[in-house]
């Protein structure tokens, strides 16, 4: 009896042993990524292929694209896929990226109530933005801003420059900076009936719409390219090189390329692969 007991707790621990070690071979990446593409549904499709194919499983982490970049610097991601060229080749040239590939675009698009009291439809980005700031301030319509740091928020801004509208002096109580998400900060629109930038991707899986509609797209400006890269592991060495290396390989491959394409919403394409191999 006493040679069973010995047998079977041996047994017992070797089993724990061999689950741990299983537990402990379970591949994982972190991508920190901007708000756009979670909440537009691209991930939800994306991901499930990627991680049948690979085996690797893969967390989000949603954020502006400035504070998805930040993640990036202090190690807390094995990859960042956002979308503010600049600022993205800021990061590798600084070091805390290896390689910046394009992954994909679509385009931004300026939204507002379907009156369109400001008068801004139409293809010109920066004539729309004019004309919006050139109304009375006490009759101006309100502008919901991300003002959080992110791709869109920094387009925004590039756009307001370009208009010649100087946002420090403009600025009123009809410009709402809610340091939010795109999909917020559109809820912020519906509810106020507000202007607002946006992505398209976010745009067409937004339900919340109310009195809504685009008004300003089309402006070659507003094209919207996507990046995806590697963080340094020689700046963290804890970084996951190899299966962060293998997201991003099947990203711009054309299985990779083709899910992308492949993602509508009412028979809508939302992003349009465009890796360069």
């Amino acid at each position: 009896m006493q040679l069973k007991h010995i047998l079977a707790t041996a047994l017992a621990v070797a089993t724990c042993l061999l689950g741990s070690g299983a537990s402990a071979q379970e591949r994982t990446i972190t991508v920190s990524s901007t708000t756009s593409t979670e909440q537009s549904g691209l991930f939800a499709h994306l991901l499930p292929v990627f991680e049948k194919e690979s085996g690797i499983k893969v967390r989000v982490v949603a954020l502006g694209t400035g504070q998805a970049l930040d993640t990036g610097r202090r190690g807390d991601a094995d990859v960042v896929f956002v979308h503010d060229k600049a600022a993205e080749e800021k990061f590798v040239t600084e070091g805390w990226g290896v390689e910046r590939k394009e992954v994909m675009y679509n385009d931004f698009i300026l939204i507002g109530p379907k009156s369109d009291p400001a008068k801004v439809a139409g293809r010109d980005i920066l004539e729309g933005l004019q004309r919006l700031a050139n109304i009375e301030l006490t009759a101006r319509p309100p502008f919901v801003s991300r003002g959080d740091k992110s791709g869109t928020h920094a387009a925004e801004l590039r756009y307001w420059k370009a208009a010649g509208v100087d946002l420090d002096k403009a600025k009123g109580p009809w410009y709402r900076d809610t340091g939010s998400g795109m999909g917020p900060a559109l809820n912020a629109a519906s509810s106020m009936n507000a202007y607002i930038m946006a992505d398209r991707g976010t745009w067409l899986a937004f339900k919340n719409r109310g009195d809504l509609a685009v008004l300003v797209e089309g402006d070659t400006r507003l094209f919207n390219q996507y990046g995806v890269i590697l963080v340094n592991p020689a700046k963290h060495p804890h970084v996951k090189k190899e299966d962060g290396q293998r997201f991003i390989d099947w990203l711009v491959s054309p299985t990779g390329q083709k899910s992308i394409a492949e993602y509508k919403i009412g028979g809508e394409q939302l992003f349009f692969p465009n890796a360069r191999r």
